[in-house]
């Protein structure tokens, strides 16, 4: 069976701490109800500096400039054990600083709802000059705006400000006054969302190894909705980052299904270039600012810097088979259905074992696990605990229970079928998807041989249904295309039919 491969994979960080304090629903919600709270206060003496961010072990981890086995090898907490010599740019993408962001943000921005400060403006245009995937965009930045006008909108509260330091130096502008899907609030996530999806394509379309025209579908799969009142989701954000990007030959559409989304999107990608429709898909998505400073109240009693301060985003490449890139086995696919029930071990059963079982497999077969990839430096003072390793020990102990695993083998399961968790907590971002980049290079280099994506989602949180979702995929190392030569075709074999056809109506005409 001829299976789609993974050709590529981009990751990408945008350091936000002005929007932490500005867009997070936890300050946000906390400013509404409670405006002279402690917490509040104390916030703005809780932020990194985007030395600190770049700097940060899990966020070199993320974007390729450290390997997740390298990483787990370093002292934790991670926060407390800077990177020396740290590289904003690194192998899957970047971390971008929160003024270059804005100007991403205005080079995203359609409908001129963005709103940038005069001498702003001119320095981040300096800045983005020297933006390798940038740089050719400067010039669309049109002159800013007079802060006194940028003033008056957000005093109004018919824009939401953007701030640099605690300056406001831009807003975005409602583009409806009744309209509360078009509100200020609403369409600064929708350009966020947008304008660090578009980073990630960008980096995914840099030239080494694939072009922004060789894009044929995108599936945009983050967790925004975009719409108006008649049609609150109806979308598309996958067509809207291509044009940003310049995939002027794609077209595509949204897939939405909480931290479960990214899964589902791959998988669709897969079935989509093995089936011939496309020969390559770009699954892409953007980050989340609701979610930005999520724990900040556990961060800052544990006496903590607030480290959900990025915007997270990525990219994957899709592509017809080539004999060299990992393959998306799309015969070992897990998926929670309707029936399976909620609990941990009928989940993990659907997405582990059942599939693996199906193919023939044990859990020990599998080299690498991903399921939700959250940086426990951020999710233990919350008292989560470390989530990838949680899942580890459930999933070897399933295999302990089939008798896959010996008991005693179960530490080391835990350890060797798992990398510690890297990504931000930023619900579709860390869930599977971020081991792509790290384990696409291992398959290639020969240390593994498979790894599987796991996605997960929690669909209560829409209040539709009390359902758990999750669908999951194996990608193994490609054994080399099949020799054609030896294949035969749908042609061939109608030309074979049609030749015995007519060699027994022959027989049959003799025989009379």
């Amino acid at each position: 069976m001829d299976f789609p491969v993974i050709k590529k994979g981009s990751y990408i960080l945008v350091d936000t701490p002005d929007m932490v304090i500005h867009n997070g629903t936890t300050q946000t919600v906390e400013r509404e109800s409670n405006p002279d709270s402690e917490y509040l206060k104390e916030i703005k003496n809780h932020l990194r500096t985007f030395k600190e961010v770049v700097e940060y072990a899990p966020n070199q981890t993320y974007i390729g400039n450290m390997t997740p086995d390298q990483l787990a090898e370093r002292k934790r907490p991670w926060y407390n054990e800077p990177v020396e010599g740290a590289n904003r740019y690194g192998k899957y993408g970047e971390i971008m600083p929160e003024d270059e962001f804005y100007g991403l943000m205005k080079l995203s921005d359609s409908f001129d709802l963005i709103k940038l400060e005069k001498s702003f403006v001119e320095e981040i245009k300096a800045k983005l000059s020297n933006h390798p995937m940038l740089k050719d965009k400067v010039d669309l930045l049109k002159e800013g705006d007079d802060i006194a006008e940028i003033e008056k909108l957000v005093e109004a509260h018919t824009a939401e400000g953007l701030y640099i330091d605690g300056k406001l130096v831009g807003c975005v502008k409602r583009a409806h006054e009744f309209d509360k899907n078009l509100d200020a609030h609403t369409l600064l996530e929708n350009l966020v969302v947008k304008a660090s999806g578009a980073l990630a394509l960008m980096h995914l379309c840099d030239g080494n190894g694939a072009n922004p025209d060789d894009i044929e579908y995108i599936i945009e799969c983050s967790e925004e909705a975009i719409g108006d009142m008649n049609q609150r989701g109806g979308g598309n954000v996958a067509k809207a980052v291509g044009e940003v990007v310049g995939c002027k030959n794609a077209t595509g559409t949204d897939m939405r299904g909480f931290c479960a989304g990214p899964s589902h999107a791959l998988i669709a990608a897969s079935a989509l270039v093995k089936s011939g429709i496309y020969k390559n898909v770009a699954v892409v998505a953007g980050g989340c600012t609701a979610k930005l400073g999520m724990n900040g109240k556990d961060h800052i009693k544990k006496g903590i810097k607030i480290l959900e301060d990025c915007i997270g985003g990525f990219a994957v490449l899709v592509s017809e088979n080539d004999g060299v890139n990992p393959v998306l086995r799309t015969d070992i696919i897990g998926r929670h259905t309707i029936g399976h029930g909620a609990s941990p071990q009928a989940v993990l059963e659907a997405l582990v074992l059942e599939p693996l079982d199906g193919a023939g497999l044990k859990i020990t077969d599998i080299d690498k696990f991903a399921p939700e990839m959250q940086t426990p430096d951020i999710t233990e003072p919350a008292g989560a605990g470390d989530v990838p390793t949680q899942n580890y020990k459930m999933i070897g102990a399933l295999a302990v229970k089939k008798g896959q695993l010996d008991r005693k083998g179960l530490p080391s399961f835990v350890k060797e079928k798992g990398y510690p968790g890297f990504a931000p907590t930023q619900g579709h971002i860390p869930s599977g998807v971020p081991i792509i980049g790290h384990g696409r290079d291992k398959i290639l280099s020969g240390e593994l041989n498979n790894f599987m994506i796991i996605g997960k989602g929690s669909l209560f949180l829409g209040r539709m249904t009390n359902l758990f979702d999750g669908v999951s995929i194996v990608v193994e190392k490609n054994e080399g295309l099949k020799n054609e030569g030896s294949q035969v075709t749908k042609e061939e074999v109608k030309t074979m039919v049609a030749e015995a056809m007519k060699d027994f109506a022959a027989y049959l005409m003799q025989e009379n």
